[in-house]
């Protein structure tokens, strides 16, 4: 049977499409590839950051063509997961092993001791970590730090927040922090705000852009040149950050995931 002619020939979209498709390596694993139809691309174009592999499709080009192109570069992107692949990389935390902790793009000292309860905070000497007698399980442990971590990341928006609400229509509905598979933000359309929590084991600023990033949204839910403006006019580093992201951007998520479980 003939291929559909819609998968030989592809409608011209008028805003970009996202879906997902799989690819078997060479080694027998597979991995996601997000797929994004782009109307202002001109070729194909495989490509690898912190969010993961991604394939951009012109207007026109087939599914078929898209398939073709990733079975083609299968080595390329098989040795880019290899390059990208975190090194270092945090376990779950454990008394005996766990000596740092990382912490606004810092590996802080962590220090143990007995306590009547579970409690995890920061002193100007590092991260204090108190252990009941009898001591709790994984799963207790993970969630203190990721409670720990979420305090940390609402002091230091804290103190950002406020110098950037003046020249906003309103502030964010509210803020949440969320463990996040490949976004470090999003903005819904009634304003609620939600943030990675692995943005604060990152240095501070690339954290604040984030932010940033995200107030903006409030002016321009979009990323127009209109958009970009605005983040230029409130954060002119912003390039900077975002090359943070893109060369440490997928070991912090790794980090997160593997101090959490």
């Amino acid at each position: 049977m003939p291929a559909s002619p819609r998968r030989l020939i592809a409608r011209a979209p008028q805003r970009v499409e996202r879906d997902t498709v799989d690819l078997a390596l060479d080694d027998g694993s597979s991995i996601t590839v997000q797929r994004v139809r782009d109307p202002r691309a001109r070729r194909l174009k495989l490509s690898i950051d912190e969010r993961g592999p991604r394939l951009t499709l012109p207007p026109r080009a087939s599914l078929v063509a898209g398939e073709r192109f990733l079975a083609e570069h299968r080595g390329w992107l098989q040795a880019q997961l290899a390059r990208h692949q975190p090194a270092g990389d945090c376990g779950p935390l454990d008394p005996a092993t766990s000596t740092h902790l990382p912490l606004r793009g810092e590996d802080v000292p962590l220090h143990w001791s007995e306590g009547r309860y579970l409690r995890i905070e920061r002193r100007e000497d590092g991260v204090h970590v108190q252990l009941p007698p009898r001591a709790p399980s994984a799963a207790s442990l993970a969630r203190a730090l990721r409670a720990f971590y979420e305090a940390e990341a609402r002091a230091d928006i804290g103190r950002w927040l406020p110098a950037y609400l003046p020249g906003l229509p309103r502030p964010p509905r509210t803020i949440r922090l969320k463990v996040l598979s490949s976004l470090w933000g999003s903005l819904a359309p009634d304003g609620s705000m939600a943030l990675d929590i692995a943005l604060v084991l990152g240095r501070p600023s690339a954290f604040e852009y984030v932010l940033v990033h995200e107030l903006c949204h409030l002016l321009q839910a979009n990323h127009s040149p209109a958009f970009w403006r605005e983040v230029e006019q409130r954060f002119p580093a912003w390039r900077e950050e975002r090359e943070y992201f893109h060369r440490e951007g997928r070991r912090l998520k790794a980090r997160l995931r593997g101090l959490l479980g």
